[in-house]
């Protein structure tokens, strides 16, 4: 649906940049929180859901180039992005058949900002 992404993860003491598909999408309840996991050939991830305060759609101008970017932003509550999802494109400012208008069917569908409850847990 939403083609090649660009999956960012950030802490104070690394970033991670991946690319890959939405293959295997799946959720677990487990003791420590709601976690949606992804499995693809390439790599695994996991994110507490219980620990995602909003999502959020963004689109802005690429750092290299000139040309929209879009961005899908999980954050958490102190508002800093625990994951950032990037349409990735083919070449700088052409991307995969059909993967804006998913992006945009998303955003309709969610909202710009989609405010979701954290968990009581925490």
């Amino acid at each position: 649906m939403l083609g090649t992404l660009r999956l960012i993860v950030t802490s104070n003491a690394a970033v991670l940049e991946v690319r890959g598909k939405i293959e295997k999408l799946f959720y677990a309840d487990l003791p420590k929180g709601k976690y949606a996991n992804l499995h693809n050939k390439d790599f695994e991830f996991h994110l507490n859901m219980d620990r995602i305060s909003k999502i959020r759609f963004e689109t802005g101008e690429a750092k290299h180039g000139n040309f929209t970017t879009y961005s899908i932003r999980f954050l958490d509550n102190m508002e800093k992005p625990a994951l950032s999802l990037f349409l990735q494109w083919v070449k700088p400012g052409e991307y995969e058949s059909g993967q804006v208008e998913a992006w945009n069917a998303l955003k309709t569908s969610y909202g710009e900002v989609w405010q979701l409850e954290l968990s009581k847990n925490l």
